[in-house]
């Protein structure tokens, strides 16, 4: 079952700013566990799985619903298209990608010059792709498109023994640990959700649900770089922001946000106490969560981020490993079956 809910999500479409289908996979999943469901106007998922009153905290659990991907700019008189990115993209690594465009999903590829045709010294850039969707002309292409319709990585969810294969993982993995976590017994206190929108694009759902909610403390369950790939095989890579296979990543630092000590010393202590594997996500690297959105809100909110490393982040063909995936959520239930005010006592 757990794989499965894996799949469904990762193969589902939802660039930001159209998460609909997404949404309406996690209700499916959440609506017999939780009360008080919304839909905010941003169009994140709320709601609230009620507790067994022990403590009195405002708990928050936040993922992002939407997934990188490109919108459409324009088409060529050869019923081309030309796009834009939607959230972090490399152009290095799309010539040749298989796309799926527009509301009805329409099959096509991301062309750029043959190889052998190519200089070597001619460098990708973006605004020099196009997409092929076989039309033939410009009055072609437009028939079944319009500007502003967006793109999606046409990927397929592949196990591969101890990891998996698919597009999305950021952050659909860290929405289905939260269902896992919403479907499994009540906590001590009252756990507020948050399934957020248009994260891939500036956090901008996260705050506003941040804002309705109004925590004393937040939880971010996402996904992270991992980059544990020698470059070199005679020099050991100092570059690694996180490793598969050695746990769920704890966020010390971003760009974004510096987590809450006494919540990273929580998480820490009750990983060791439980022995659940995790490890640390270098903090020298950019990247940023909706931590960094829901911490300024307010008064301030105490927030940490426990994320599942992936290799090929915002790319088509995420790798992922299982057990990471599995005691992302294992910790995030024990840490928070032993949450208490006293945790955040300076």
């Amino acid at each position: 079952m757990t794989v499965e809910l894996l799949r469904e999500l990762c193969e589902a479409i939802g660039v930001s700013g159209d998460e609909g289908d997404i949404r309406d996979l996690i209700l499916k999943h959440i609506r017999d566990y939780v009360e008080d469901i919304q839909i905010d106007p941003m169009g994140s998922l709320l709601a609230v799985k009620r507790g067994t009153g022990q403590v009195k905290l405002r708990v928050m659990a936040a993922a992002h619903m939407d997934e990188v991907g490109m919108t459409i700019t324009g088409f060529d008189s050869d019923g081309s298209l030309r796009f834009q990115q939607v959230g972090g993209l490399d152009a290095r690594i799309l010539p040749g990608t298989r796309v799926l465009v527009g509301p009805k999903r329409l099959p096509g590829v991301i062309s750029w010059v043959p190889i052998h045709l190519n200089p070597s010294e001619d460098a990708v850039a973006m605004d020099r792709l196009r997409i092929d969707i076989g039309a033939t002309s410009k009055e072609s292409a437009q028939s079944g498109l319009e500007r502003g319709d967006l793109i999606a990585f046409a990927s397929e969810f592949v196990e591969l023994g101890p990891t998996v294969r698919c597009k999305a993982f950021d952050d659909r993995a860290g929405c289905a640990s939260l269902i896992k976590l919403i479907q499994g017994d009540p906590f001590p206190f009252d756990l507020h959700v948050a399934f957020t929108v248009q994260e891939e694009v500036g956090l901008r759902g996260a705050k506003v649900a941040a804002q309705r909610i109004q925590p004393d403390v937040a939880f971010v369950l996402e996904s992270t770089a991992c980059h544990d790939l020698p470059q070199n095989p005679d020099e050991p890579d100092q570059t690694t922001i996180t490793r598969l296979g050695a746990g769920p990543a704890i966020t010390v630092m971003d760009h974004s946000m510096i987590s809450d000590p006494r919540l990273v010393r929580h998480l820490v202590r009750i990983a060791e106490a439980q022995g659940i594997p995790h490890q640390f996500r270098s903090p020298q690297h950019a990247g940023g969560t909706d931590a960094g959105a829901i911490h300024k809100t307010g008064i301030g909110v105490p927030s940490v981020v426990v994320a599942n490393p992936c290799r090929y982040l915002h790319g088509p063909h995420l790798i992922m490993s299982l057990s990471d995936w599995e005691n992302q959520s294992r910790l995030v239930r024990a840490a928070w079956m032993e949450l208490t005010p006293a945790v955040l006592e300076r």
